[in-house]
């Protein structure tokens, strides 16, 4: 039989090859939005395994070996399949792989739901999310965040004797800005305008609309939760600089006067490096810097009805006052 060749189909074939080809080599390119910025909006996931700190066992050590990292993956995936979602959350996925002696469960009296219900975690080769200092280790606090410390009023009563006695967390009314706590609701929902850009975390749905006009900060008497929030373009990475918070609002001890300064860059269709430095001289002898990769999520972000449905308040509050009546009758 007669092979008869399509001459066009084998030039179309051709194209087609040399483009990927083409394709292929072209260094990736930031999607813009239509004002020319760079597009970071969408959904994105903070699932990293990565400690906070670097570990002891790490010290000195700032990423791990091939070796390495597959077996801590190894052993991670052992302990999804076994242990309680508490103990998984945070640095104790990280503290349980490594047998650290300070780990301590997340909720060792009343037990947690279990890991069915958490997302995987992701390791790397960091062995800290902190990246200055070079330890990899948060600065040690100053002699005046020691004596602050020291200084807090002792709270008289019980823990239960009212919902206002318990924390914003147990309350469900704020985790704080910004969240860093990876594997627990840790989506970021990113929307831009010309002139503004919101950021909503699905872990008690705290949001911010942030303004990138220029406008200066709130007067120093207006404190605020979550802060006040100012953004800029810096080339192609958006900065945001949060200060003005409230007393009850600041990060990990820090003052009321404590400046954050958050660094979104995208640096793949997948990726945002997401910087955040702390700066507080009253806390900390140093500021200190951590990064965050940010991956991109096709899932949406869900209602976190939390303070709607504390169910567990209640059953605190009338737990507690079931344990005081039983006081009296003995």
């Amino acid at each position: 039989m007669k092979r008869v060749v399509y001459p066009f189909a084998v030039t179309l074939v051709v194209v087609v090859a040399l483009a990927s080809v083409a394709a292929a080599q072209e260094p990736w390119q930031v999607p813009r939005t239509a004002d020319g910025h760079p597009d970071l909006q969408g959904v994105w996931a903070n699932n990293t395994a990565t400690p906070m700190q670097r570990p002891a066992a790490f010290e000195g050590k700032d990423a791990l070996t091939d070796e390495e990292l597959a077996l801590f993956r190894a052993r991670a995936g052992e302990l999804r399949e076994n242990e309680q979602a508490g103990n998984l959350l945070g640095d104790l996925l990280i503290q349980q792989v490594l047998e650290d002696p300070n780990f301590r469960e997340f909720d060792a009296g009343t037990g947690n739901y279990n890991s069915f219900w958490l997302v995987e975690r992701e390791l790397d080769h960091r062995t800290s999310l902190v990246v200055d200092p070079p330890t990899g280790r948060i600065p040690p606090i100053t002699e005046a965040a020691r004596e602050r410390r020291r200084s807090l009023p002792r709270p008289t009563g019980g823990r239960a004797d009212s919902h206002e006695r318990r924390s914003l967390l147990d309350r469900c009314i704020s985790y704080g800005v910004p969240n860093l706590l990876a594997g627990y609701n840790a989506y970021f929902q990113i929307v831009q305008a010309a002139d503004h850009v919101a950021v909503y975390q699905e872990l008690i749905h705290d949001a911010r609309v942030i303004p990138i006009d220029g406008r200066p900060h709130l007067d120093d008497s207006v404190r605020q939760l979550h802060g006040d929030s100012r953004g800029r373009w810096e080339g192609d990475s958006l900065v945001v600089e949060t200060t003005n918070y409230s007393a009850r609002g600041a990060y990990r001890g820090a003052t009321q006067n404590v400046r954050v300064v958050e660094r979104f860059t995208r640096v793949a269709d997948e990726t945002i490096e997401y910087e955040v430095t702390f700066d507080d001289s009253d806390t900390w002898g140093q500021p200190w810097a951590l990064m965050i990769p940010l991956s991109r999520s096709e899932e949406s972000i869900f209602e976190y009805a939390c303070h709607e449905g504390n169910y567990a308040m209640e059953g605190i509050l009338a737990g507690a006052r079931v344990e005081e009546a039983a006081a009296t009758q003995r």
